[in-house]
This record gives C-alpha cells, sequence and structure tokens, in this order.
C-alpha cells in the first residue's frame, strides 16, 4: 500500500508523497490522478525535508505524468501539509523547480506565498479564434485571453485546447486563462491546463499571470482579487515599480488545505485506458 495526502488549493486538488524512498513513476502518476477508476487528481507532488530546518524540497507532476517546474497552489498546499506535519512553525520556504518560495500560514486554511517579480513583459499575441491576448511565462508558460462576456458562458473546453497547443508556445504548449477584469480590484478566471488537459477549479501562477498583464496595461491596481471557478478568491499583493505597470515584488494568499490522509492499495495503480474516442 502506499500512503499519501489529499490537498487542495481554490479547487486545484493534488495526492502529495511525504518523503517517499523514490519518485513516482509516470505510470503511476497516470493511474493516480484518473478520476473515477482511481483516486483522481490535477497533479502529484513530493515533499522532502532538508539540512536547513525552515526549508522543504517540492517536485511536481501533472496529471498526464510529466514534471513542471511549478504549480503555485501545489505549493502553497504542501506548505500547509508540512506545517501541519510539525516541519515549521508558520513560515517556511519551498524550494521548487522555479526557484524558492517563502510561504507563511495564516491559519490551518490559507497560505500566503511570497514570489520574486516576472522575468519577462507579457508579449501580445493573436491566437485562433481571431483573438488576441498575452503570452507570459510565470515559472510555467500561459497564455492571457481577456473577455467582458459573461465568464461562466465562455466556451473554455472549446476554445481551450487550441489555445494550450499553439504554435508561439512551441511544443511544450501553455495553460491558457480566460480572464474577465471586474474592476480595478477584481478579476474572474477560468484555466484550461496543460498536463492535465482539462480545465481546473483554479490555477494559482495563471492568476498570477492574468494579474501581471492586467497591472501591465492599466487594467488592475493591487492588491487584485481572483475569483476561480472552485468558488475562492485568491489575493494578489505586493509592490509596484514606480509607474505603476510593474510588479517588483508579489504575494498570493487564499485557500489551501490538507484534505485527508489515505492509503492506497494496488488496484489504485491499475492503469486503464480511455475508450477511443475520447
Amino acid at each position: 500500500m502506499t500512503e499519501m495526502y489529499r490537498l487542495t488549493g481554490a479547487g486545484n486538488d493534488f495526492l502529495a508523497l511525504v518523503e517517499p524512498p523514490a519518485a513516482p513513476t509516470p505510470e503511476q502518476i497516470r493511474a493516480w490522478c484518473r478520476r473515477g477508476v482511481s483516486l483522481g487528481a490535477d497533479g502529484v507532488v513530493t515533499i522532502r525535508r532538508t539540512a536547513n530546518a525552515s526549508d522543504v524540497d517540492l517536485d511536481y507532476w501533472n496529471a498526464d505524468g510529466g514534471w513542471a517546474a511549478l504549480c503555485v497552489n501545489a505549493t502553497r498546499a504542501s506548505a500547509q501539509l508540512a506545517f501541519q506535519l510539525g516541519w515549521a512553525k508558520d513560515a517556511l520556504t519551498v524550494n521548487t523547480g522555479a526557484g524558492p518560495f517563502r510561504a507563511r500560514r495564516l491559519s490551518t486554511e490559507e497560505i500566503e506565498l511570497e514570489m520574486a517579480p516576472a522575468t519577462e513583459e507579457p508579449t501580445a499575441v493573436s491566437f485562433k479564434y481571431e483573438l488576441e491576448g498575452w503570452a507570459i511565462t510565470v515559472g510555467v508558460p500561459h497564455a492571457i485571453l481577456t473577455t467582458k462576456d459573461d465568464l461562466g458562458a465562455y466556451p473554455v473546453a472549446i476554445v481551450g485546447p487550441g489555445i494550450r497547443r499553439h504554435p508561439f508556445f512551441g511544443e511544450a504548449g501553455a495553460n491558457a486563462n480566460f480572464v474577465r477584469f471586474v474592476d480595478e480590484h477584481g478579476l474572474d478566471i477560468r484555466t484550461w491546463e496543460r498536463g492535465v488537459e482539462g480545465e481546473t477549479l483554479a490555477c494559482g501562477s495563471g492568476v498570477l499571470a492574468a494579474v501581471v498583464v492586467g497591472v501591465a496595461t492599466g487594467a488592475l491596481e493591487l492588491p487584485a482579487r481572483a475569483r476561480t471557478k472552485g468558488g475562492f478568491v485568491l489575493t494578489v499583493d505586493g509592490d509596484t515599480s514606480d509607474d505603476g505597470k510593474h510588479i517588483t515584488r508579489w504575494t498570493m494568499a487564499g485557500d489551501a488545505r490538507v484534505l485527508a490522509r489515505v492509503e492506497t492499495f494496488p488496484a489504485a495503480e491499475r492503469a486503464v485506458a480511455a475508450p477511443e474516442w475520447e
């Protein structure tokens, strides 16, 4: 049997392995993450203590078994797990493939993550369906498309796959984020995630990417509150440059919870092929 924890960050759900003897295989990850026939999740993380008592190391894999440098919600949720395990009291550093991030525990259900600024400016891109948007990398690549229409009725499942695999992003592709700026401090966001190949209930790095675009274009001011499909609000704050168009330091705070500890039986790792029509 394999022991793991179920975590969530604003609806992004994960399976966490604590100091496993070996990293999970892509086959295991794909089997565990397939909903309905196993536990189901958007991704899998491993967390390990380091020689520095205030640090933990994190690795993250998407549901398709592919490793990713960063998942912000997985980082926040994993920090919550580390606090719950007694590895730190109220602050620690999480080392990810995209660098270290300082996490602070606001409560047993909320984590704030402090991050360095984006290393690039948003790039205007013409996407499919005659849509205009922006491309930016925030740990992982993102496409940001804005709309003034009702985001709940937006055809994410139709438009998302084409944006996710747009040639601009090369073979790796990008997360496709659909955003409505509500006012100068608010936005709604839905995300079609690469590696999950479907819409998720939240995407932390997608929220950050949308806020970067919003600040750069003058549509947003900090603090910015992003309402996700999971029903949670993620708050992005920090410092901006003198012209107010660039974020020089940022934080993200919001839902991050440890839901359960489970032990899987071998059947959870049994791969079941999807039907040909999927």
